[in-house]
């Protein structure tokens, strides 16, 4: 919503560090800047609804956060389409066709990564059964890598799979890093379905009722498919991730967050589990 005034603002500081010369009219040089800033903006924002995080278009008028979910947040195909326009623009400085040539790839990339998502989807929606939701998230290292999701109100089922392989990947100790994050998805029909509950196993009741503490506001609105992750301190405090960022090979688990409590019938506060945070408000 505020793209305007953002692109106003950075093409004047652009006229201004640059030394735009004034427009005949005597008015400052940032007009000529003004139509390269708001796009430049209007890239960013589309380099963020495409992936699973989406982005909050209509700020700080909304909160809704849309997200195409096409796109991992670091993707290297992405990026390395992005830095061979600007190698073939930097070299064809005269020529415009290294830039063009290099969008079309990086929208035809894009194309191809929404056809597999839609193709993830319908494999996840043959496993789901009825009034279940599904859900596909993108993976690293390939656009045929996917996590995709069957869930109810009380548990999550997700599977890492490859859209094209038809045999698994292998991987060995010293293969690096890129085989030990791709070797994960398995072939389509090898698989493997793995259930997380959303409040927990044993006690459900206590977990949602965590779950549905004040400070963790926040995160039930980012979280997409939150699930229960364990209990601490002899059940007082109860903990949850949010398994869109659950990427095999990776070590750990980003926002981790949870509900403590010292004793049964005491209020919940919400804390911040890797530096256990006191984040209630």
């Amino acid at each position: 919503m505020l793209l305007p005034v953002w692109a106003l603002a950075v093409s004047w500081f652009l006229a201004k560090l640059l030394r735009e010369p004034d427009g005949k009219d005597g008015k400052a040089g940032w007009r000529a800047l003004y139509g390269v800033s708001a796009q430049g903006i209007g890239l960013h924002i589309a380099g963020d609804l495409i992936t699973s995080y989406g982005t909050m278009i209509f700020a700080p008028f909304s909160d809704w956060r849309p997200g195409i979910g096409t796109t991992f947040i670091i993707d290297l195909w992405f990026s390395g389409i992005i830095v061979a326009g600007l190698i073939g623009s930097a070299l064809a400085w005269r020529s415009r066709w290294p830039a063009v040539g290099a969008l079309a790839v990086l929208v035809a990339y894009v194309g191809l990564q929404y056809l597999q998502r839609e193709q993830a989807l319908e494999f996840a929606a043959r496993h789901a059964r009825p009034g279940m939701q599904i859900d596909a998230q993108p993976r690293p290292v390939s656009p045929f890598n996917w996590t995709v999701f069957v869930s109810d109100d009380e548990a999550h089922e997700f599977a890492h799979i490859n859209l094209v392989r038809k045999v698994p990947r292998r991987y060995q100790p010293g293969d690096g890093f890129i085989a030990r994050v791709d070797s994960p998805y398995l072939p389509l029909d090898q698989a493997i379905w793995v259930r997380r509950t959303r409040y927990g196993e044993v006690n459900a009741e206590r977990g949602k009722d965590a779950w549905h503490a004040d400070g963790l506001a926040f995160f039930r609105w980012f979280a997409v498919e939150p699930a229960f992750d364990g209990e601490s301190d002899g059940g007082r405090c109860v903990w949850f991730v949010d398994l869109r960022f659950a990427t095999p090979g990776r070590d750990g688990l980003p926002f981790q967050f949870g509900a403590c409590r010292e004793q049964p019938g005491a209020p919940w506060r919400a804390y911040e589990r890797s530096t256990h945070r006191d984040i209630s408000r």
